[in-house]
């Protein structure tokens, strides 16, 4: 059974740094992307980050230049670093795998997520 771990999330000042870390296991699959994402309570889970399997990443506007992501494979785990954080980061992140696995011929995708960690920036 596939799980993931999120940790590092707390409270941090304006301008701060926090390091989160998600460790996934139970794969069996082929990992396909690792991803964070969080979330506002009442809003929607807005992607933050992801890192493919071949280390290419992508960022939301509102976070590049500021959040690197970056991974682990011979731990399984992937991280997001934090700097200059704000207040507008204040939420909950969630760390997200996808994989492909086979199910007899056919290719067949997978979601999983953890269950997240509170990131709170005071002004």
């Amino acid at each position: 059974q596939v799980q993931l771990v999120e940790s590092g999330g707390g409270l941090v000042q304006v301008g701060g740094s926090l390091r989160l870390s998600c460790v996934a296991s139970g794969i069996v699959d082929r990992i396909m992307s690792m991803a964070w994402y969080r979330q506002v309570p009442g809003g929607e889970r807005d992607l933050v980050a992801t890192i493919t399997d071949s280390d290419s990443t992508t960022y939301a506007d509102s976070v590049n230049g500021r959040f690197t992501i970056s991974r682990d494979i011979t731990k399984d785990t992937v991280y997001l670093e934090m700097n200059s954080l704000k207040p507008a980061d204040t939420a909950v992140y969630y760390c997200k795998l996808d994989t492909l696995g086979r199910d007899g011929a056919r290719w067949v995708p997978n979601i999983y997520w953890g269950q997240g960690t509170q990131v709170t920036v005071s002004s």
